[in-house]
């Protein structure tokens, strides 16, 4: 069966920072298997390396970055590279994040300013930045991955929520500034079976605060993604699309 011309990607570059991982990996994979040529951005080179290779077996072009996406100097670079590399950039997704978990009293400011950096500064920076080469260029959809830890009273992760729930706002603000050539989204999963939950309880595997009370798998938020990404969602900006199993 031919790829459905609404999630054909064939021609397109697409950004994704938190790539080489997670939720971003299986993005970046999807997007390849539907055509497009990828540009993979994290901390370890290395691995980005290695799923830039998988890509290529794919018939597709990736380029592989080293990037700290809180990080505004490095990620001018990543931006340069990728023009230099590619000359557009058509899908941005905003995924790299971090939300470790303890008591608020105990965060300190380097602590603090690490997560808010990763999850909200820097996502700023380089959906700005983009989407402004965007709306000068033929336009493209920037996908903002937040978290249902925006939208939930969570306890011990108030750095986290919080810099998602700046990021959730944010996509609305620049939804409006940079239409109608560049639709900004949000895309707000719950938990979901990564390699990340490894680390989890058996019981946070298998049960979730949720209407559906699991835990999803990456398919079932990469199906949301690519519909954001894709002319499916053509008339869809300034929304926060929850892929979270549902609040009870």
């Amino acid at each position: 069966m031919g790829i459905d011309p609404l999630f054909d990607f064939a021609g397109k570059i697409a950004l994704v920072t938190g790539g080489s991982r997670g939720l971003g990996y299986q993005i970046v994979r999807a997007l390849a298997e539907r055509g497009a040529d990828c540009i993979v951005a994290s901390r370890k080179l290395e691995n980005c390396e290695t799923v830039a290779a998988e890509l290529r077996a794919l018939g597709r072009k990736a380029l592989p970055v080293c990037c700290h996406a809180g990080r505004w100097i490095e990620i001018d670079a990543l931006i340069e590279r990728a023009y230099a590399e590619f000359g557009r950039v058509d899908i941005l997704f905003n995924n790299a994040g971090m939300g470790p978990r303890m008591a608020s009293h105990e965060v300190s400011e380097q602590l603090f300013d690490s997560v808010v950096n990763l999850n909200f500064k820097g996502p700023f920076r380089l959906a700005t930045q983009i989407a402004k080469r965007m709306f000068d260029g033929n336009g493209g959809s920037i996908i903002n991955v937040s978290s249902s830890g925006a939208l939930s009273p969570l306890p011990e992760v108030i750095p986290y929520g919080s810099s998602k729930a700046a990021l959730n706002a944010m996509t609305v603000s620049m939804a409006s500034e940079y239409a109608p050539k560049v639709r900004v989204n949000t895309l707000s999963p719950g938990p979901f079976l990564t390699d990340i939950a490894a680390a989890w309880t058996e019981d946070a595997r298998e049960r979730s605060p949720s209407a559906r009370g699991r835990p999803a798998d990456p398919a079932d938020i990469v199906t949301a993604a690519l519909f954001l990404a894709s002319p499916a969602s053509v008339n869809v900006t300034g929304a926060l699309i929850r892929c979270d199993g549902g609040p009870l």
